[in-house]
């Protein structure tokens, strides 16, 4: 169990925001270790309700162990993307997070396939229950499909080169480990290029790959509405980025639900009838403290945006 267990990143401005109290009701969509929630339950005074929701069973298992002895908590398994489907019907939010990407303790598991460190099976599933393997769908995905899930996902600048190379490399022989992926984008990527970079020139690709297995990117802005909807008014959503693709599709989001209108900006008056659901607070991005950097190296490429509902329209 305590292999999951890893130090949660912004757990004092988290609290600050969703500002936990007896008798409410809050939801982790992503559970993960259940750091960020047992700081939560703390709070509550064992009275309320706190569902911790993860899609990865082992994660699951591990934080609903940790956490049994918290009388509020609700283990939930699924996908914070279907919030909806997955609460009690009716059930409305005071508060709402979201830690998104990969957990430290799938990276730290070799045989689950999410680290180019480690020689183990190309796996990168998020709930090993259900989908298919990256291996999988690299040994199908479309040249170009790859190609632009390579740029959109990674920002990749080589993504037309590993993508031809992949297809090159898995004509000759099917791919099915980390490093045999490894190997495709060392192969696209000139030495030169790849002795300049800072870090492994594979993190990238992976990065996308895993995106894309785990379908993070695509259904995150209605996930997000969904979960500002179960919000009751002044209720808050904290959702936790590490990289930029995730950041600016929260950011985007967020922005259209306070500012919904798609009216001409000339136009005198709103005729598109679409209401703002609240405000994002902190200014925007709210960054890790210099203690926390120091202290945590995971918090490096944090940002925290909190967005707080309005009152309810009709």
């Amino acid at each position: 169990m305590s292999s999951f267990y890893h130090e949660p990143v912004m757990p004092y401005e988290i609290l600050a925001y969703l500002s936990p109290q007896e008798g409410k009701v809050y939801a982790d969509g992503t559970l993960g270790g259940g750091g960020h929630s047992e700081r939560i339950l703390q709070k509550m005074n064992g009275q309320g309700t706190l569902y911790g929701i993860d899609r990865d069973p082992e994660a699951l298992k591990a934080a609903g162990e940790r956490l049994e002895a918290y009388p509020c908590f609700r283990a939930v398994h699924g996908n914070f993307h279907d919030i909806k489907d997955l609460l009690p019907p009716g059930t409305r939010l005071d508060g709402g997070l979201l830690d998104l990407g990969v957990s430290s303790h799938q990276i730290d598991t070799p045989e689950r396939g999410f680290s180019f460190h480690e020689d183990a099976p190309l796996d990168m599933r998020m709930d090993q229950t259900q989908g298919i393997t990256a291996a999988e769908w690299l040994n199908t995905v479309d040249e170009q499909v790859f190609a632009q899930a390579l740029y959109e996902y990674a920002d990749e600048k080589w993504a037309a080169r590993i993508a031809k190379m992949l297809v090159e490399k898995r004509t000759e022989s099917p791919l099915k480990t980390t490093f045999d992926l490894v190997r495709v984008v060392d192969a696209a990527i000139p030495k030169a290029v790849r002795r300049k970079e800072e870090g492994h020139s594979a993190r990238r690709t992976f990065q996308a790959v895993r995106i894309a297995v785990n379908d993070e990117i695509r259904p995150l802005e209605k996930a997000l509405n969904d979960w500002v909807d179960l919000l009751l008014p002044g209720g808050r959503l904290c959702v936790l980025t590490f990289h930029s693709i995730e950041d600016r599709a929260v950011k985007n989001a967020f922005r259209k639900m306070q500012f919904p209108c798609v009216c001409p900006p000339k136009a005198p008056i709103c005729t598109c009838g679409r209401k703002s659901k609240g405000r994002v607070l902190g200014g925007g991005a709210v960054k890790p403290s210099r203690e926390e950097l120091d202290r945590n190296p995971r918090s490096h490429s944090a940002v925290l945006r909190v967005f707080e509902k309005g009152e309810e329209n009709g």
